[in-house]
């Protein structure tokens, strides 16, 4: 029997339909775990690396030399007003695996072959979960790319636990805001193991190891998320209402009438080569 264009397109929506048919039942939801809702820093938890340590110098970072003298210029900038190495201000995205300190609150997003982490101010990261390798020519990125496998560590037939790889990044990227910085070869590698508390299904670990040639050894830190069931998102836009203005290689500050002004004591004015001099 000859086909025409109308029953080739029949034949390749009822396969589509069949295909997502038979997807939708091998993903089985009861298999995998409950991590809905919205998760959070627990309370009276900063935006440092280590949550049972201070910011900065205070992580005990296993720094190189060279790295622990970078952080130490970057808090000895700040601590002027400058930004030191603290590149959000710019807008340039946290990336991995800063993203995981939850400025912001998060979600999961559980699928057959991938599962989603949702921020409310960064793209979401792409957890793949489908078997694949490491990508040859993917681009860079600051979130990199993940590759996650689930694990049933207490024999009930329920996935408890995601570990994932995450590689492939570009830069800059630091882990904290006050500069504890990550190579500049980019050859990071993120290992994590995320899990719901056996006492407390509302309490999250995230095992987050650090691979990176800024540190004298891998840095493991076991990060706590709190979940919170009322959710309520909140659009947030780096851009909208960024009042940091960069000129040269200096950052100013954009006043609350609209003109600008220095960011750090004793800061020269910007160079206006550009535009006519009054009184000239």
């Amino acid at each position: 029997m000859p086909f025409n264009s109308s029953t080739v397109c029949a034949v390749m929506t009822t396969a589509a339909v069949a295909m997502m048919v038979s997807n939708a039942a091998a993903f089985d939801e009861s298999r995998y775990p409950d991590w809905s809702g919205q998760w959070k820093r627990p309370p009276r938890v900063g935006l440092q690396w280590d949550q049972t340590k201070p910011r900065g110098l205070g992580q005990q970072a296993p720094l190189t030399p060279e790295y622990q003298e970078r952080l130490k210029a970057s808090l000895a900038d700040q601590a002027q007003g400058g930004q030191g190495l603290d590149n959000l201000y710019k807008c340039i995205p946290n990336g991995m695996p800063r993203v995981m300190n939850v400025t912001f609150p998060i979600e999961f997003v559980i699928l057959p072959n991938v599962t989603y982490v949702n921020f409310e101010i960064f793209m979401p990261r792409r957890i793949y979960t489908d078997g694949r390798n490491f990508p040859a020519d993917e681009e860079p990125s600051f979130m990199g790319y993940s590759i996650g496998k689930w694990l049933d560590t207490d024999g009930d037939g329920r996935f408890d636990t995601l570990e994932v790889e995450t590689r492939n990044f570009k830069g800059p990227r630091t882990v904290e805001s006050t500069g504890i910085a990550l190579h500049d070869d980019n050859e990071t590698v993120v290992r994590e193991r995320i899990y719901l508390d056996k006492a407390d299904n509302d309490l999250m670990h995230n095992e987050i190891s650090i691979i990176d040639h800024a540190f004298t050894r891998p840095w493991t830190v076991d990060k706590h998320y709190v979940r919170e069931r009322k959710v309520l998102w909140i659009e947030a836009s780096c851009n909208e209402n960024n009042h940091h203005v960069v000129i040269g290689t200096q950052n100013y500050f954009l006043s609350g009438d609209g003109y600008l002004m220095p960011a750090r004591k004793d800061q020269p004015p910007p160079d206006l080569r550009y535009f006519k001099q009054a009184g000239k």
